[in-house]
């Protein structure tokens, strides 16, 4: 059964954790790996943010870090890190809404995170849709 957009965003965001996690311990691993170890078979949708998001993976972190302000991606749990890449790859190289890009977002952040990482999400976010990219011109 194919996933609807908000259950793909979760999928993604749970890749990505992993994908992270890795990062973060030195573990090496491909990517490709990762997308085919599922059981269930992931939407062209899935594969391709996540492989868009781990290509411009330091953009992405270096925007968000740009509205961060003093507390920087890397200070962030990798949960909410990797919904603030979802959320800015989204805004900046797809079609879908800005709005429903953050509530997305902001949904996200409430099933896994707290009130005040959410509230740090909606405004890297909102900043992101407002000042950078297909938005922000």
């Amino acid at each position: 059964m194919a996933l609807n957009r908000t259950e793909s965003r979760e999928k993604i965001m749970i890749l990505l954790y992993q994908i992270l996690l890795y990062d973060k311990n030195n573990i090496k691993y491909d990517v490709n790996d990762i997308i085919t170890d599922k059981s269930e078979e992931l939407s062209e949708y899935i594969v391709d943010s996540l492989k868009g998001i781990i290509d411009n993976k330091n953009g992405l972190v270096n925007i968000a870090n740009k509205y961060l302000g003093s507390w920087p991606m890397n200070r962030l749990g990798l949960t909410d890190q990797a919904i603030i890449l979802l959320g800015i790859y989204e805004l900046i190289n797809t079609k879908i809404e800005g709005p429903i890009v953050i509530n997305e977002a902001i949904n996200l952040s409430k099933k896994y995170s707290d009130d005040q990482v959410s509230k740090i999400i909606n405004g890297v976010l909102d900043n992101v849709y407002h000042n950078e990219g297909k938005n922000g011109e």
